[in-house]
C-alpha cells in the first residue's frame, strides 16, 4: 500500500484519537525509517523515547524470535524466566529492591498510586490518601493518571475524575509546602518533564521535595517513563541528581519497542502490596520481557548510557548554536542527555512540517517546544545531519 492508501484505510476503520502526521512508516533500521512510498527519514523521535537502540536492533529481534518460539504467554500464575531476569537487571542497576511488571506507562503510574495508598493503609494510616503532582506534568490518560495530569484541555469531558489528587507549581517548593499535610500519601514528580516542554527540575528542588516527603511520611514517586533508562545520562534519572525516591515508574524504552511497563520500589514501599492487591494478565509477558532483557543488556554492555550523555551534550550544543543564528525564532534550547527541547517564539507545527518534508522525524510538545528523543546509537554524523535539516527548516521560516 502507498502512504495515501494506508492513511485512508486507517482513517476509515480506526478511532480518531490521534492527530497523526501524514506519514505511514513501514520499515526501520538503526536511526533510519522509511514510509510506504519509500521516503527515508532520520528518526530523532524514536517512537517517542521508545527505540533506545534504534529500529530492529539485532539483539532485540533475535530475543523476540527465540522467546516466541518457546513460550509467548503463560500468565502470572506461574514463574517466568524472562521476567525474573529482567527484574534482577532493574534492581541491580537501578538501586531499588522490588519490581512489578505491567504494560504501559499509564498502568505503571496507576500501580504506583495504588501502592502508595495501600502502603499507608497497611500501616494503619487510612487517612493518608492524598496524591500530589506538579503543574505541566503528564502521567498518562487512564482516569487515575489523568487526575494527576493537571491539564484542563485533556481532562475536559472525563469528569468526575477520581478524588484525592492535588497539584502544586513545578519548581516552587513553597507551593508544595502549602498543600503537604499528614494526609499526603505520595508526591509524584518527573525529574525531566517531557510532555511539559523538556523542563529539567533542579536537583536542589528534588532534594527539597524528598525532605518534605520525609517530614510528612509521604512516599516520593519518580515518573521516569520518558527520562529513565539512560535517557538523561544515568541508568535511572534519579541517580544523576542524587535523590532516591521510594517508587520509580518505567515504560517506553524498557522493551526496546514492545509494550511493557514497570513499577520499581524500595523493599519498604513494596511491602504495601500483598497477593490479591494488584495484578494484570499481560504484565511480565515472556516475549516483552525477553525483548527488555536484550535491550537492557545491550544498553549496559555497549556503554550506551554514557553514550547518551556524550551525544546529548554534543547535540544540545549544536542546536544551541542555532539560537544565535535565529534569535527571533528560538527562545531557548534545554534538556538532559538525549532528551532535548528547543523552545520557539511561535507555534512549532510549521517547523516540524518542514523537517518532515526534509526527512527528519521529531515532534512538538507544549505547543512551541521542538522535541528530539533520538536513539542512543546516534553518531556525530547523525547529529550533524539532523541539525542541518533543522537549520534549513528554520531558514525557510525566517
Amino acid at each position: 500500500m502507498s502512504n495515501s492508501e494506508l492513511m485512508g484505510l486507517t482513517d476509515s476503520y480506526v478511532m480518531s484519537t490521534y492527530g497523526r502526521y501524514p506519514i505511514a512508516l513501514v520499515r526501520g533500521q538503526g536511526v533510519k525509517a522509511w514510509d510506504a512510498d519509500g521516503k527515508e527519514y532520520l528518526d530523532f523521535l524514536g517512537g517517542i523515547a521508545v527505540n533506545l537502540l534504534g529500529h530492529s536492533h539485532p539483539a532485540v529481534v533475535e530475543a523476540i524470535r527465540e522467546q516466541a518460539g518457546k513460550l509467548i504467554h503463560c500468565s502470572n500464575l506461574y514463574y517466568s524466566e524472562p521476567a525474573a531476569e529482567l527484574a534482577a537487571l532493574l534492581v541491580e542497576n537501578g538501586g531499588l529492591d522490588k519490581v512489578f511488571f505491567c504494560n504501559s506507562g499509564a498502568e505503571a503510574n496507576e500501580g504506583a498510586f495504588k501502592l502508595a495508598r495501600k502502603y499507608h493503609f497497611r500501616k494503619g494510616n487510612k487517612e493518608k490518601t492524598k496524591i500530589i503532582s506538579l503543574s505541566h506534568a503528564f502521567h498518562g490518560r487512564t482516569l487515575g493518571a489523568l487526575s494527576a495530569t493537571p491539564k484542563p484541555e485533556i481532562q475536559e469531558g472525563f469528569r468526575p475524575l477520581p478524588a484525592g489528587f492535588f497539584h502544586a507549581e513545578a519548581g516552587d517548593i513553597e507551593a508544595l509546602k502549602a498543600i503537604m499535610d499528614e494526609q499526603t500519601a505520595a508526591v509524584i514528580v518527573e525529574p525531566v518533564q517531557g510532555e511539559g516542554g523538556i523542563t529539567v527540575l533542579p536537583a536542589s528542588y528534588l532534594t527539597a521535595v524528598r525532605a518534605l516527603c520525609d517530614q510528612f511520611g509521604a512516599l516520593l514517586i519518580f515518573d521516569e517513563i520518558q527520562c529513565g533508562l539512560g535517557r538523561t545520562g544515568s541508568f535511572f534519572a534519579y541517580q544523576g541528581v542524587g535523590v532516591r525516591p521510594d517508587i520509580v515508574t518505567l515504560a517506553k524504552g524498557l522493551g526496546g519497542g514492545l509494550p511493557i511497563g514497570a513499577v520499581c520500589a524500595t523493599a519498604e514501599a513494596a511491602a504495601g502490596f500483598q497477593p490479591g492487591d494488584h495484578g494484570t494478565t499481560f504484565g511480565g509477558n515472556p516475549v516483552a520481557c525477553a525483548a527488555a532483557v536484550a535491550t537492557m543488556k545491550t544498553l549496559l554492555s555497549a556503554n550506551l548510557v554514557e553514550q547518551a550523555a556524550v551525544m546529548g551534550e554534543y547535540l544540545q550544543s549544536r542546536l544551541a548554536a542555532l539560537k544565535a543564528k535565529y534569535p527571533t525564532l528560538i527562545k531557548e534550547v534545554r534538556g538532559a542527555g538525549l532528551m532535548i527541547g528547543m523552545e520557539l517564539t511561535q507555534p512549532g507545527a510549521p517547523l516540524l512540517a518542514k523537517c518532515h518534508e526534509l526527512g527528519l522525524l521529531a515532534n512538538v510538545t507544549a505547543g512551541t517546544v521542538f522535541r528530539v528523543l533520538p536513539p542512543y546509537v546516534i553518531t556525530r554524523d547523525d547529529a550533524d545531519r539532523a541539525v542541518a535539516i533543522v537549520d534549513e527548516a528554520l531558514a525557510s521560516l525566517a
